[in-house]
This record gives C-alpha cells, sequence and structure tokens, in this order.
C-alpha cells in the first residue's frame, strides 16, 4: 500500500463546496497507477471561510480519501515542526508538498524559507529515510502581480527551492520538483487570483502528476480535465 500525503496551505485544504487537487489527485491515481495507494494524514477537514475555521467536510465529491497535512494560512514555518512526527505515524511513503506563499507574505524572506524547506526535508528523513517527495514551487498569485518586490521574493524563493531540491536530492529518498503547467493563469484558474478552480486543482494536480510519472515513473501521463 503506497500512502501519499498532501501537505499545504489554503491552495491544498480547500474551501467548502471545493473538489480539491487532492481530489483531483485521486482520481488520477485511480486511472494510473497499478497497485494499492491511500491518501494519510492528520486532517480530513476543508477550511469553511464562514466562520474562518477548518471545520467542514462538505467536499464537491466526497467519495476519496480527505487525509492531508494541509492549513489555511500555513506555510514551511509551520508544517516544519509537524512533519517527523506526522510522517511517523501516518506511515506515509511520498509527500507531495506545496508550500511558500504564507511564509514569504507573512513570516520569511526567500532566503529563510529555503531553510526551512531544508528543515523539513531533513525532519521528514528522520521519520522515514526512503520516504520520496514532490516540491511545487510558489505558483502564480495576485499579490505577486500587484507587488514588485514580493514578486521579486517569490521568484527568489522558486530559485532557491529549485536548487536545494538538487542539493538534498538522494537516491534513497529522491526530491522532485514540480513544474507548474505553463497554461496556469491567475484570471482563468483561480476564483480569487490565489485559489483554484476547478480548471486550477487539475492543472496543480497535472504538476504533481507529471512530475512523478517522469520522475519516478509512478502513475501515467495526466489525463484529467
Amino acid at each position: 500500500m503506497l500512502r501519499f500525503m498532501s501537505v499545504g496551505d489554503s491552495m491544498t485544504i480547500g474551501s467548502a463546496g471545493e473538489h480539491t487537487w487532492r481530489y483531483r489527485m485521486w482520481q488520477h491515481l485511480c486511472a494510473t497507477y497499478g497497485g494499492p495507494f491511500t491518501f494519510v494524514g492528520p486532517r480530513e477537514t476543508l477550511h469553511d471561510q464562514t466562520t474562518d475555521a477548518p471545520t467542514s467536510y462538505a467536499y464537491a465529491d466526497p467519495d476519496f480519501p480527505w487525509a492531508h497535512l494541509a492549513g489555511w494560512g500555513e506555510g514551511w514555518h509551520h508544517m516544519a515542526p509537524l512533519i517527523r512526527e506526522t510522517v511517523s505515524t501516518c506511515r506515509a511513503d511520498v509527500l507531495l508538498v506545496s508550500l511558500g506563499l504564507i511564509d514569504l507574505g507573512f513570516y520569511t524572506d526567500a532566503e529563510q524559507t529555503a531553510d526551512n524547506v531544508r528543515v523539513f526535508v531533513a525532519e521528514a528523513r528522520a521519520a522515514d529515510p526512503r520516504i520520496r517527495m514532490a516540491v511545487l514551487p510558489v505558483i502564480p498569485n495576485i499579490r505577486a502581480e500587484a507587488d514588485p518586490s514580493f514578486a521579486t521574493q517569490v521568484t527568489r524563493f522558486n530559485d532557491l527551492l529549485a536548487k536545494t531540491v538538487i542539493d538534498l536530492d538522494e537516491p534513497d529518498s529522491p526530491l522532485l520538483l514540480a513544474t507548474p503547467p505553463a497554461s496556469y493563469d491567475i484570471h482563468t484558474d483561480t476564483y480569487d487570483g490565489t485559489h483554484p478552480n476547478a480548471d486550477g486543482e487539475h492543472k496543480i494536480a497535472q504538476a504533481f502528476a507529471e512530475a512523478m510519472y517522469e520522475g519516478w515513473g509512478l502513475g501515467g501521463p495526466y489525463a484529467g480535465s
């Protein structure tokens, strides 16, 4: 049984009424992965925007494993201290990580955020020396479009993240850098300039799916739409 754990911020936990990219990934793996698998993590809920709390179970389609490690307003800064225990407890084999926007927006600069990536990787490996990780850079968002200084930090972090993935990649615990589809457009793939709509969910899932297929031969080409 291969255990996937999605680690992320508001784009990963999703809001009440959404499918989430986690669901799109589930559909993709059901269609392309030839062995048993599941999603694991210590959390199951969606974020309820009316109460500003992660209390909703109102998935647009609830017929998939809900487990994850994601939270509205959380980043590498928050997840690095949690990941060792979570990987150990949930016995995760593959981490699908989408973090960084919150860090750069509120907590750390590009260099400090990259340092937290290194801590995260070390802590995950302390729980399982053979864990695999696919990491998504900070994808296009409305703040980066409107704030040149923030956009500079995003570009700088993404460059550092790419270098970090190369530096920390190991044969027994491989790291992959997922590439967001070139067609990702905040005006058509999000509902507010940041959070994905259905099209954006598919494109985030596609980024992880194609990275795993090309890098590890896991699954197949992404066919969702």
